[in-house]
C-alpha cells in the first residue's frame, strides 16, 4: 500500500471517530465564533480594497482608460465576496443562535430534572402520617397560646357595672338642671345701703363764690 493510500485511509478513519463522537455544543458555538471573527474581518479587508479601487478609477479616470476600468472590475469582484460573505455570515450566526437556544434548553431540561428527582426524594423521606400529628399539635399549642393571652390580658381590681355608672351620671345632671331652674326663678334682692346723693344746686353757689374770693385775695397780694 502506497503512503499516499495509508495517508487517506488514516484521515478517513479519524474523520469516522470524530463524526461519531461528535463535538460538543460549547464547542461548535466556539467554532461558530471564530468562523464569524475570520469573515469579519474579511469583510473589513474587502471594504478597503473597494474603496482603494473607488479611489484608482477616480484617479486615472480619462488619463489612463484602461487602468480605471481595471479597477472598476476589481471592485465589481470585491463587492460580490463581500455580498457572499454577507450571506455566509447570516447563515453561520442563525446556526450558532439556534445551537446557543438548544444548548441552553438542554441544561434547563437538565436541571428542571435534577429539581424533580430531589424534589421527589424530599417527599419519599416524608411521613403524611407524622405530618397530620404535626399540624394538630401546631393548631393545638396555637389554641393554648390563645387562652394564656386572653386570661392575662383580663383586667385586675374592683370592676363596675357600666349600667349603674350612666345611671348615676343621669342623676347627677337632673339634679345639676333643677339647681340652675331654681336660680333663674329668684328675683335680685334690693341693695340696703344709701345711694349717694347729688349736691345740690345751692351748695354748689355757694362753694363758687367761696373760690372767687380766694382768687381775688391771691390778685391783690401778688400785686
Amino acid at each position: 500500500m502506497s503512503k499516499i493510500s495509508k495517508l487517506f485511509k488514516g484521515s478517513s478513519s479519524s474523520s469516522k471517530s470524530r463524526h461519531r463522537t461528535g463535538a460538543s455544543p460549547q464547542e461548535a458555538i466556539h467554532k461558530l465564533r471564530e468562523t464569524e471573527e475570520m469573515l469579519t474581518k474579511k469583510q473589513e479587508y474587502l471594504e478597503k480594497k473597494i474603496e482603494q479601487e473607488i479611489a484608482t478609477a477616480k484617479k486615472n479616470g480619462t488619463k489612463n482608460k484602461r487602468a480605471a476600468l481595471q479597477a472598476l472590475k476589481r471592485k465589481k469582484r470585491f463587492e460580490q465576496q463581500l455580498t457572499q460573505i454577507d450571506g455566509t455570515l447570516s447563515t453561520i450566526e442563525f446556526q450558532r443562535e439556534a445551537l446557543e437556544n438548544a444548548n441552553t434548553n438542554t441544561e434547563v431540561l437538565k436541571n428542571m430534572g435534577f429539581a424533580a428527582k430531589a424534589i421527589k426524594g424530599v417527599h419519599q423521606n416524608m411521613d403524611l402520617d407524622k405530618i397530620d400529628s404535626l399540624m394538630q399539635d401546631i393548631t393545638e399549642q396555637q389554641e393554648i397560646a390563645q387562652e394564656i393571652h386572653d386570661a392575662i390580658s383580663q383586667p385586675f381590681g374592683d370592676q363596675f357595672d357600666e349600667d349603674e355608672l350612666l345611671a348615676e351620671l343621669e342623676e347627677l345632671q337632673q339634679e345639676e338642671l333643677e339647681e340652675s331652674t331654681k336660680s333663674m326663678g329668684r328675683l335680685p334682692s334690693v341693695p340696703s345701703t344709701a345711694l349717694p346723693t347729688r349736691p345740690s344746686h345751692r351748695a354748689h353757689s355757694k362753694k363758687k363764690v367761696e373760690d372767687d374770693a380766694d382768687m381775688k385775695r391771691l390778685a391783690s397780694w401778688a400785686s
